[in-house]
């Protein structure tokens, strides 16, 4: 039986979210970093002794010296024979100089038993112990052996130096010499260095333990059912892997209602264990929002910065609890990892010892123009493709609610607080994520599963492909601009009632790739669309004012394919216009919109009825100048592989030819 909501409770709420508590103070981004730092003890924490197989990727917190010489005693650097030099002068091919063999081999781990003597050898390996008298070590190719009267012997046929191929004891590493410096980074190359010197364990920085709490009613653990309304957790998941990248341990806590009683005792809990506090959400102006009311009783000095004048991230929250800093993230994921990135990152580095990132950076064009918010400086996520003449910077297009958007770009630009955007052509500054390099092709235009297949494929020979998604037309555009290697396209020509090959201009050639159905998409057992023929669905839904559309994207080909079947007509939803058929789907198929257009493939993923509108083919677009790359080549023959065909035709797609 559903529970009614106390009506006193209930107003109470609504009243909260009309109020909705306002920043303290929007900060621009340099002023809120300097006065978090201000606040902040950023010195290495204390040091830490872990085993050696432990220490990589630590800070070495205080000097090491070694224990041990190494190598630990004098040892043959070749194979051959321990000798003393003053034996072997003038020794040559042609007069050779004869030596006793004594009874031994000095293998490696073998301790010599017999010392050498005027006249004698002793047969060694490489890493042997350099027996007792012998001040040399000749190489077996320089030598013969043969049968003498009192047993082997060795004829020699060069002479020796003293010292000659022996590593002596000490020379590489002295026993209490320094071996690693504080702030010294331990990578494979220390942890050899220490064990040849005889350490197992060594002193390293403690890594910052970093507590990560997800707030908010609407968050459901990966892989639990999401009832209406509700999202997986993916902030607790990135942040712990980020904290875990930069140096920090991450402690997860789990995710916690928008209760403040409850999320109080958890961060009280959270500041008795952890170096520092990171929480997602709950810090907006909303009713739910609740964190930033916690940290603002909790202890001085408190909140320092609550509204940061970035784009994303503007509800960015800043405080210091006694020593332990305390961040609250923005709830959206690029948000709160663009500042994570940004704001705690480079806390958590400072308190494991290890330098700041090195960031490197790349010019590039942009393709687009970009429109900006006045008064926030705007972090714009990109991806970057080689063009003729240079790198080409793509936004990616996704607000701050996206999962994928700092995962899939290459770098972001800034948009000084005070632009109104960013015009197409301008030259940027692109500061890379990561070593960003761009991938052996790249795919511009419309998003085609089928797409997907093919990629996959080319993935599997080692080839690095990536798709933008940014409509029909917009490929085309930047298939003329000679910034992409091909571009997917399905636009109808009105005209001629032909596909994709109308809209060619000089120097593009077409690519055949697969037929595919579109039809308008409705829930199963709507009566209103439920068995009508497609022609009587749309002019019925058109006319009814109580049936919502969901739309698409201006410049996409389904737009434009819905568009001439509507002939002009703007029925109600054709306003609301997403970018994907999944979009679509997913609006119909959760109720928010009653009718849209999408491809057979989606709508029998969401399980949505489908009536028949137009079979279309969706082809691609290829720039003459690119023809030759051999990642252009390798996709075309992948196009034409029987394993791919099949696949594509499981999708539900007719390949082309």
């Amino acid at each position: 039986m559903t529970r009614m909501p106390d009506p006193a409770a209930l107003l109470e709420r609504i009243r909260r979210a009309a109020r909705q508590e306002q920043f303290l103070d929007v900060l621009p981004a340099e002023a809120a970093r300097a006065r978090f730092r201000a606040a902040l003890d950023l010195r290495p924490l204390p040091a830490e002794t872990v085993p050696l197989a432990a220490s990589l990727g630590r800070v070495v917190a205080q000097g090491v010296a070694a224990l041990a010489d190494a190598p630990p005693f004098d040892r043959a650097s070749v194979d051959g024979f321990a000798l003393r030099a003053a034996d072997s002068t003038g020794a040559t091919e042609a007069a050779p100089r004869r030596f006793r063999l004594n009874a031994e081999v000095l293998a490696c781990g073998v301790a010599p038993a017999i010392a050498v003597g005027p006249g004698t050898a002793t047969a060694i390996a490489t890493g042997g112990v350099v027996p007792r008298g012998a001040d040399a070590v000749v190489m077996i190719e320089h030598t013969r052996c043969e049968e003498g009267p009192e047993g082997p012997e060795m004829l020699l046929l060069r002479p020796a130096a003293p010292g000659q191929m022996i590593g002596f004891a000490g020379s590489d590493i002295a026993r209490g010499e320094a071996l690693l410096r504080p702030g010294t980074l331990v990578t494979s190359r220390e942890i050899g260095m220490l064990a040849a010197a005889g350490h197992a364990a060594v002193p390293v920085v403690r890594k910052p333990r970093v507590a990560v709490l997800s707030t908010g009613d609407e968050l459901v653990p990966p892989g639990a059912p999401l009832p209406p309304g509700c999202i997986h957790d993916s902030n607790a998941a990135i942040l712990c892997a980020a904290v875990a990248e930069h140096g920090g341990e991450p402690l997860p806590l789990g995710i916690l209602r928008d209760e403040e009683a409850a999320l109080e005792a958890a961060v009280r809990d959270a500041l008795g264990r952890a170096d520092l506090v990171v929480l997602s959400g709950g810090t907006s102006k909303g009713a739910g929002d609740v964190s930033h009311r916690i940290l603002s009783r909790l202890g001085p000095p408190g909140i320092l910065v609550h509204g940061v004048a970035l784009k994303p991230g503007k509800p960015l929250c800043l405080a210091v609890i006694g020593t332990t800093p305390v961040v609250v993230l923005p709830g959206f994921p690029t948000s709160a990892v663009f500042t994570f990135q940004e704001f705690v990152a480079p806390v958590i580095r400072a308190l494991a010892g290890l330098p700041p990132r090195e960031e490197e950076a790349a010019a590039a064009t942009l393709a687009v123009r970009t429109p900006s918010e006045l008064g926030r400086t705007e972090y714009v996520m990109v991806s970057l493709s080689a063009g003729e003449d240079g790198l080409r910077a793509f936004p990616l297009g996704k607000g701050s609610g996206s999962v994928t958007a700092f995962a899939q770009a290459d770098g972001f630009f800034a948009i000084p607080a005070l632009d109104a955007g960013a015009e197409a052509g301008a030259l940027l500054r692109v500061r890379l994520i990561g070593t960003a390099t761009p991938p052996d092709l790249t795919v511009i235009g419309s998003h085609d599963l089928g797409l997907d297949a093919v990629l996959e494929a080319l993935a599997e020979d080692g080839i690095r492909a990536r798709s933008l998604a940014v409509g029909s037309l917009g490929g085309l555009a930047a298939a003329k601009r000679g910034e992409c290697d091909l571009a997917g396209v399905h636009l109808l020509d009105p005209a001629t009632g032909s596909y994709n090959a109308p809209f060619l201009a000089p120097g593009l050639r077409l690519v055949p790739g697969w037929r595919r159905l579109q039809g308008v998409v409705h829930r199963r057992g709507d009566a209103r669309f439920e068995g009508l023929a497609v022609e009587d669905a749309v002019r019925r839904a058109a006319a009814d004012p109580a049936l919502l559309l969901v739309n698409r994207n201006a410049g996409s080909g389904t737009r434009i394919l819905l568009d001439g079947v509507l002939g002009g007509a703007r029925p109600p939803g054709y306003a609301n216009q997403p970018k994907s058929h999944n979009a679509v789907a997913a609006a119909v198929a959760q109720g928010r919109a009653d009718w849209g257009v999408a491809i057979a493939t989606v709508a029998q993923s969401y399980a949505l009825g489908f009536l028949p509108l137009a079979e279309e083919q969706y082809d691609f677009v290829l720039p003459e100048t690119r023809a030759d790359r051999p990642a252009v080549r390798a996709f075309l023959a992948a196009l034409a592989r029987p394993a791919v065909r099949a696949r594509l035709q499981a999708l539900g797609f007719t390949p082309a030819g």
